[in-house]
């Protein structure tokens, strides 16, 4: 219900509850709550220091999937910060699909060379259509850079 919106997460005391559960679930024992609580906290634009610390605390969790939702909740929050975890993420040996996509969100040019090492390793054909249209925005960004420089 959460993840449809019908249960509130902030702006009252009930709501204000729910999202400390969801939290909670984040560092849960079972991997499926850990990965709903992830997925629900990052497409829901609550922007607080819980979130965010929650969010942060979830990039190095062992399942790839829930380190990759947590990098696309930061890099709605605060790209800066989504960064460097974004690029430790691209190191790995192992990504989850999420993680492509928040590079692509980001687009941001350091993140080219690691993107570049993932080609055609994503495990499906639509996994790596993710991986070259983040590369795409990669380079887009990279072209915007040096024509803003120049």
């Amino acid at each position: 219900m959460a993840a449809e919106g019908d249960v509130p997460l902030s702006g009252s005391p009930e709501g204000n509850a729910n999202l400390a559960l969801l939290i909670a679930f984040t560092k849960d024992d079972d991997v499926s709550n850990r990965d709903w609580a992830t997925m629900i906290l990052a497409m829901h634009k609550i922007n607080t220091s819980e979130v965010r610390d929650a969010l942060i605390a979830a990039t190095d969790d062992v399942e790839p999937c829930i380190r990759g939702e947590a990098l696309e909740g930061l890099v709605d929050r605060d790209r800066d910060l989504a960064l460097p975890l974004l690029a430790r993420e691209l190191a790995r040996d192992e990504c989850g699909y999420a993680t492509f996509k928040a590079a692509h969100t980001l687009a941001h040019p350091s993140l080219l060379g690691l993107l570049e090492n993932w080609t055609n390793r994503g495990g499906a054909p639509w996994i790596d259509d993710t991986i070259q249209d983040a590369i795409s925005a990669c380079r887009a960004a990279t072209i915007g850079r040096s024509r803003s420089i120049s």
